[in-house]
């Protein structure tokens, strides 16, 4: 599938304007024009992931918007999607035609872990930014060893760590057990929480488990867990195993204080556990989402009001929608620090110079921060305890920073 937004025009790599004794210096990288911006993605429009290819359309549809808003610049934004089906050796394949063959000035918003860590030494070879990669995997904020690579979401190290800030303010003689998936995603949740907890967390943590995604279901490390007398349980888990770990905790009759992660803590897996079993769960979020209470908040005004003329057909409730619109704002905030300036090396620098940024759909309080050696754009989350059919937010934001 490719999703293209404008006809392409073709241009000199670098323009001089000179008016009197003052001159303007344009200067352009491939993908760039007087009157274009080429931006390259990645998509699961096909495959077991299919249902994140929202994302790709929301984005295409939010520079779409731009463009007819008069662009960046002046430049209109040429947004060239392909499907990888979530294949890796499909994304390498996708990622070599829209850098070699449509020559794009960046890619932004690609989708998944396995696709992403697939470009990433590519994208890094050619000097090409991947930019606010879709995942939560800490590799993608690694500035040393893949310098043109940058995450977006606050990932699951952070994650992890402001859950252990919480736990030590609240319940600091927590007795922990511990279910993670046993890939980045559970070990970097896991290397979260055990940082957060420091030293208290040899003494602290009486149990973990792992479980492998293809597991059928997660049933017996609960009652190993619950058998190991922790009153605390940090559930690091994608959403069938999220769910399932839920309604075993509740067969059981076991009542800890529940973490649910935030990959896993969606209404719909809440919904498909019980609504009675899920209730006083916790988890963080930095994003906003569709309850009313966000009604009379001018940034999802902003949001409703592009999806009723772009995107009538998306589901304002899908959690995806709301951060497809995140992502694609913050590459245009990137693109217009750059001004003229529309090299790759530009963009990169730009996007590593982001200060109090808040796109329309982060928390209040929560904004992006990068620096060269910070290339994780959102560091903090707000807890939310699970009431009724609902999240509610509670206390402060939390940062989760990496310590220097």
């Amino acid at each position: 599938m490719i999703l293209r937004y404008v006809v392409p025009t073709c241009s000199a790599s670098l323009l001089l304007a000179t008016f009197g004794t003052a001159f303007a210096q344009k200067a352009y990288d491939a993908g760039a024009t007087d009157t274009e911006i080429k931006i390259g993605n990645i998509m699961p429009y096909s495959g077991p992931a299919s249902a994140f290819g929202i994302l790709g359309k929301i984005e295409g549809a939010y520079y779409k918007m731009i463009n007819d808003q008069g662009g960046i610049n002046g430049r209109k934004i040429n947004f060239i999607s392909y499907d990888d089906g979530y294949s890796p050796p499909k994304a390498v394949e996708q990622a070599r035609k829209l850098v070699e063959s449509d020559e794009v000035l960046l890619l932004a918003g690609v989708l998944g872990t396995p696709s992403n860590s697939a470009i990433q030494k590519y994208m890094n070879a050619r000097k090409v930014p991947q930019l606010f990669v879709s995942s939560g995997a800490t590799r993608f904020g690694d500035y040393r060893n893949f310098p043109w690579t940058m995450g977006w979401q606050a990932d699951y190290q952070i994650e992890g760590r402001v859950y252990a800030t919480y736990l030590l303010e609240q319940k600091p003689d927590a007795k922990v057990a511990i279910l993670y998936q046993n890939d980045d995603f559970g070990k970097d949740l896991l290397k979260g929480v055990k940082d957060g907890l420091g030293e208290r967390a040899a003494k602290m943590i009486v149990a973990e488990e792992p479980y492998e995604i293809i597991e059928p279901t997660v049933e017996s490390h609960i009652v190993k867990l619950k058998a190991s007398g922790a009153d605390t349980f940090f559930s690091m888990t994608t959403p069938k195993a999220a769910a399932q770990s839920i309604k075993k905790a509740a067969e059981l009759g076991w009542k800890p204080v529940y973490f649910q992660s935030l990959i896993g803590a969606s209404s719909t897996v809440l919904k498909s556990a019980g609504y009675d079993n899920a209730q006083g769960i916790l988890s963080a979020a930095f994003s906003k989402d569709t309850d009313r209470q966000w009604d009379d908040d001018e940034g999802m005004k902003r949001l409703s009001a592009f999806l009723a003329k772009y995107a009538p057909e998306a589901d304002k409730g899908d959690g995806s929608v709301v951060y497809a619109y995140g992502v694609a704002e913050t590459v245009v905030q990137v693109l217009r620090q750059c001004g003229d300036t529309l090299t790759r090396e530009n963009i990169m620098k730009q996007a590593a110079n982001l200060k109090d940024f808040a796109p329309d759909i982060l928390l209040p309080g929560i904004s992006i921060n990068t620096s060269p050696t910070d290339y994780y754009p959102v560091e903090q989350l707000r807890m939310m305890r699970f009431k009724g059919e609902k999240w509610e937010m509670f206390g402060d934001v939390i940062d989760g920073k990496r310590p220097e």
